[in-house]
């Protein structure tokens, strides 16, 4: 937390330590810099974070509630009559990718490019560069899009923000797409093997509810869990440790955490207590909090009253991991249930494009 939060020791740019990197480096995607709030600091941090918290305050509670759930009952509507599914692959990767992609008003056609260049720039495998370059692309067609035909919708309205984005608008996408969707994804996933695994391997067999697997997750499995990256400004020492002038300082929020890991039976855990770092802290601390646990919340509460028999179809210790050195999430969550029958889908009728996903404010400003 010291780390963190001390801003005149360390700076979140990344170039001094990036100089030294092999150019083909597959985890410069997720760290090397690029002009957006995650990598800056000062003025200019203030100013992009400042679009950035003005930009996802439009989000409405309510509204993303009532979006999430119809999302989420057209996806259980897919595979319903099947008595099995992909929990990841089929569920947790794409109802955010769907909420996202329609807030910011990306084109349908475009959104498996967006779900694909996020994964591949987080996996870190050797085409984690052409998955960044191929998101970008996406995002920067969008805001050239925008400019020349603004809707109602958040790319549209950071575009319009007093902050006054040129090009940079397209790297602040890029941040709030990629640092959305995959922890989120992660965080619907791990809370669901929790609830499936606390229950052997049943909903029915365990009383844990959507709060308390999110809760509990976020203690023991952040869906990032190593990230918080930071530089000295020169060579100093650190609570004992010696560190060089740009050396690449890497918070573990995973291993942070453990050292006041309550017991899973410990009302803290159970009751939300948020001393864990999973939001991380201070003035890079995450932005979407609160819009990414009612996503999961409410994904979770939808699968679960839909498909109550929900069990998983593998042992959990034949799950595969993510490879990668910043998320830790399942590759799959096979499950199986009872099968419904084809569901009725919910939802609006209209395109995609056509619906408006950002609420009329007074005076066009978030808090108006």
């Amino acid at each position: 937390m010291d780390l963190l939060r001390d801003t005149d020791t360390f700076t979140k740019d990344s170039r001094a330590w990036q100089a030294g990197m092999p150019a083909d480096s597959p985890v410069l995607p997720v760290l090397g810099h690029r002009p957006t709030a995650l990598f800056t600091d000062g003025e200019v941090h203030a100013r992009y974070r400042g679009a950035i918290n003005d930009t996802l305050a439009l989000i409405e509670p309510h509204l993303l509630r009532a979006e999430v759930a119809a999302v989420a009952r057209r996806l259980i509507a897919g595979f319903s009559a099947a008595g099995g599914c992909d929990l990841i692959a089929e569920y947790a990767r794409r109802l955010p990718l769907h909420v996202f992609t329609a807030a910011f008003g990306v084109a349908s056609g475009a959104t498996e490019r967006v779900v694909r260049g996020i994964a591949g720039m987080m996996d870190s495998a050797g085409n984690a560069a052409a998955a960044y370059d191929d998101l970008v692309g996406v995002v920067a067609g969008l805001v050239a899009e925008r400019r020349s035909r603004p809707r109602r919708d958040l790319t549209t309205y950071l575009l319009q923000h007093p902050a006054g984005l040129d090009d940079e608008a397209v790297r602040q996408i890029t941040l709030i797409m990629s640092s959305g969707h995959d922890p989120t994804t992660n965080l619907i996933g791990n809370a669901l093997l929790r609830m499936l695994d606390a229950g052997d391997r049943s909903l029915h067999g365990g009383a844990t509810t959507a709060r308390e697997a999110i809760d509990d997750v976020l203690w023991r499995d952040p869906p990032l869990a190593n990230m918080g990256a930071h530089y000295p400004r020169q060579d100093t020492e650190f609570h004992g440790v010696a560190l060089r002038a740009g050396q690449l300082v890497l918070v573990s929020f995973a291993a942070a955490n453990t050292q006041s890991l309550p017991s899973a039976s410990d009302p803290a855990v159970r009751s939300g207590d948020g001393a864990h770092l999973a939001w991380s802290t201070g003035p890079h601390r995450c932005p979407a909090k609160q819009p990414a646990l009612l996503m999961a919340m409410t994904a979770i509460e939808e699968l679960t009253s839909q498909l109550c028999d929900l069990e998983l179809a593998v042992d959990p210790g034949e799950l595969v991991w993510r490879p990668g050195p910043f998320h830790r999430a399942p590759v799959h969550l096979p499950g199986r249930f009872t099968p419904l029958g084809t569901l009725p889908e919910a939802g609006d009728s209209r395109t995609p494009e056509a619906v408006d996903h950002v609420p009329a404010r007074v005076g066009g400003t978030p808090n108006g």
